[in-house]
């Protein structure tokens, strides 16, 4: 339980987190927790699908649901008068859900994957986790594939969620005008405190760096392009070196791949750099998308830019990357939902909830030593991979022949 009350507002932001996500599935079950996430909403024995829609219309209040690979998100926004209201409802659908109408919601789900295969500047993300997390648990998508949804019966359904949608295995959040001991009146009334035993955490295990060059063959307009490695885990301390590692890199629009491959050179409109967090290990990635005659010019630019990296990592840069992160974390959590989404994941990955201020200070912490330690670390271009979605191999190929290459 974790709640934050905030003067002021008069909505809460209510989550209720669940450790059930892709890295925690059995591969032939790839999957299940985005399609349960889905089934949840078709009602319980309770409350059947059109009345959960009327009463969150009635409440003027916005549901809504999430799969990552860690975890799955059931959460609201509404006035702090609706609260038991809502609470029943949402507590109702993730404890007992009916799991009416799934082989309709699994051609519903399908059809997602369909969607989702069809849009290259999303897949090439899971192309490029696949390559750098080879064999791993955090290399599976999200959303599953047709092969293992088109499997899934009720009772699998059934078994599954009674393993990871159990009491110990859940976090109810929530931030805005919420008083903590009603929420945790309401969470024992709607939730067995004896239900289940605490779900298995995933196994720490940490992915050797590849240099792996992976072709995909699709008929597109651009070439959708992704750089990357492993980096830092949620509770490494050295993330926030990394996070201003990041913006200096091409998380800003004054950061170096901003400035020149879109603005100084016009190779892309979309170029960025990123990272992401999990329990034993994280993700330091690049993504561009380029036409065919500015591909091969784009991926020089990158791999040049990783590795001149250290040299720009002056005072001044890192100033300014600091500025813009503490700029972006209390512009960013200034929304009870913002703040609901850093209580609610912090309990459930079992870390310790820093305040905005703490975080701040943890930001202004980091020295030019650090950084230059997360850029020799994390930022090695001969420890990173590549992906790339297109027409023809060609234009990726022709920069990509240092790396073990790929092709499906």
């Amino acid at each position: 339980m974790a709640t934050e009350r905030l003067e002021g507002v008069r909505s809460v932001a209510l989550g209720i987190w669940i450790a059930a996500g892709s890295r925690l599935e059995p591969p032939r079950l790839g999957g299940i927790s985005h399609f349960i996430e889905h089934l949840i909403f078709k009602g319980s024995a309770r409350y059947p699908a059109r009345q959960i829609a009327q009463i969150f219309d009635d409440l003027g209040a916005e549901p809504n649901a999430s799969t990552s690979k860690e975890h799955t998100l059931v959460n609201a926004r509404l006035l702090d008068d609706d609260l038991e209201t809502a609470f029943e409802v949402i507590a109702e659908i993730v404890a007992r859900p009916s799991f009416a109408d799934l082989d309709q919601e699994r051609e519903v789900v399908l059809e997602e994957v369909a969607m989702y295969e069809d849009s290259p500047p999303e897949l090439i993300h899971d192309d490029l986790c696949e390559v750098v997390f080879d064999g791993h648990p955090l290399g599976r998508p999200v959303i599953g594939c047709h092969e293992t949804l088109s499997t899934m019966d009720l009772q699998t359904v059934r078994e599954y969620h009674r393993e990871r949608y159990v009491n110990p295995g859940i976090v109810v959040a929530a931030s805005g005008s919420v008083d903590h001991e009603r929420l945790c009146a309401l969470t024992a009334q709607h939730f067995d405190p004896d239900a289940g035993t605490s779900p298995a955490r995933p196994e720490r295990t940490i992915p050797v760096a590849r240099h792996v060059a992976r072709f995909t063959r699709k008929d597109t307009e651009q070439y959708h392009v992704c750089l990357g490695g492993p980096g830092p885990c949620r509770s490494d301390p050295q993330r926030w070196a990394v996070f201003v590692v990041d913006a200096i890199l091409g998380g800003s629009w004054s950061s170096h791949l901003f400035q020149e491959v879109r603005e100084r050179r016009g190779l892309a409109y979309s170029v960025y750099s990123y990272t992401s967090l999990y329990t034993d290990v994280g993700l330091t990635a690049v993504y561009f998308g380029s036409r065919e005659e500015a591909v091969e010019e784009a991926l020089l630019v990158i791999l040049e830019a990783l590795q001149d990296l250290e040299a720009d990592m002056s005072e001044a840069a890192i100033d300014r990357a600091k500025n813009h992160l503490k700029g972006q974390l209390v512009l960013g959590m200034e929304s009870p939902s913002a703040r609901m989404q850093a209580l609610g994941r912090s309990v459930l990955m079992e870390q310790p909830v820093l305040s905005v201020d703490e975080i701040l200070e943890r930001i202004d912490m980091v020295d030019r030593n650090a950084v230059v330690e997360a850029v020799r670390r994390y930022y090695d271009p001969d420890r990173w991979s590549t992906a790339c979605i297109g027409p023809e191999p060609e234009p990726f190929q022709s920069v990509a022949r240092g790396f073990e290459w790929e092709e499906r």
